[in-house]
């Protein structure tokens, strides 16, 4: 497996073992980026996820659309 096809690779998500986690990124309050805020697992059924709000880790919350 070459170097390039390693950095496509995303962990597995460790709840469903079929996914993937893919990671998201968003901006702060004064516009910042904040890469990684969220992985989320790419199997819809699953619907893990892990974020990072306001410096506090939380994960497992049902993923819905934001209406921003």
């Amino acid at each position: 497996m070459s170097s390039l096809e390693r950095e496509k690779e995303f962990p597995v998500c460790l709840k469903c073992e079929r996914g993937s986690l893919l990671p998201l990124s968003d901006y702060g309050r004064d516009g910042a980026p904040i890469q990684y805020k969220a992985w989320v697992c790419s199997s819809p059924e699953c619907g893990f996820n892990i974020r990072i709000d306001n410096g506090e880790i939380s994960f497992g919350r049902n993923i819905q659309p934001s209406y921003k």
